[in-house]
């Protein structure tokens, strides 16, 4: 019900576009959020968007390179990345919350539906 797709690999400094597709029916209304977990690590919050795209939030270490957006007529959530470093190398996940309080919008356990990761990997 959410796919993930658009990982791959690219120089340091470069740019990808990550593309979440959910579906309407069961996720008309939610908040869609990116999270990525680096190998050995936690899964770590990187983006979210409410349904009405009037708040996002973002995790600092990318604040001003990443972009979250949302197209609900086509129901799908994208992530552009740009100057990418090796740091953000990670599988890179979309997740769906109903959660109606945007200070929840980064907490793992505020989202109940999660796609398959996509991977992303960024050489120096």
């Amino acid at each position: 019900q959410l796919q993930a797709s658009g990982g791959g690999l690219v120089q340091a400094g470069g740019s990808l576009t990550l593309s979440c597709a959910t579906s309407a029916r069961t996720f008309s209304g939610y908040a869609i959020a990116w999270f990525r977990q680096e190998p050995g690590k936690e899964r770590e919050f990187a983006a979210a968007i409410r349904w009405n795209s009037r708040v996002t939030v973002y995790a600092d270490s990318i604040k001003g390179r990443f972009t979250i957006s949302r197209d609900n007529t086509r129901n799908t959530v994208l992530l552009q990345m740009n100057n990418l470093k090796p740091d953000d190398t990670a599988l890179y996940y979309c997740a769906a919350s109903s959660t109606i309080i945007s200070s929840t919008l980064r907490a793992r356990s505020a989202y109940r539906y999660w796609g398959q990761g996509t991977l992303v990997t960024v050489s120096s």
